[in-house]
């Protein structure tokens, strides 16, 4: 995993993170990380290829917001997203990770252990869930 820090978005990036959020919002998304000390982006290469990227928000030292996790199509359920969650845990000794989504993403949270909790029709049509996972 490596610390995403170029003040410009690359390619592989922009499209990472346009699975995780609106097409729309991925530059404004990426500014934040470079511009705010309490974010954070990572990426992970498989053969020099950038397969994956987890964004965070800290909210303390020792609490952290997952803002953007997406990993390649073609590359999932192979566990690099698990690997990201436990990276950033470890790397900044983390006890307590959030994440608000939707409800095809929920699933991928509860199968790591996080609870999850409908936060109901957020937004038109669409539920949303707070997953929180605190480590033991």
């Amino acid at each position: 995993m490596k610390e995403i820090t170029s003040p410009t978005v690359s390619s592989a990036i922009k499209k990472l993170l346009s699975y995780a959020t609106l097409e729309e919002k991925v530059d404004e998304e990426y500014k934040k990380y470079v511009c705010l000390p309490s974010r954070k982006l990572y990426s992970m290469e498989v053969n020099e290829e950038t397969v994956s990227c987890i964004g965070v928000e800290f909210l303390n030292s020792k609490e952290a917001v997952i803002k953007h996790i997406a990993v390649l199509p073609r590359e999932r359920g192979r566990g690099i997203g698990s690997s990201m969650i436990n990276f950033l845990c470890k790397k900044h000794d983390i006890n307590s990770v959030f994440a608000e989504t939707d409800k095809e993403a929920v699933k991928f949270y509860f199968k790591f252990g996080f609870q999850t909790t409908s936060l109901g029709e957020k937004y038109l049509g669409i539920e949303r869930f707070l997953c929180e996972f605190k480590i033991k």
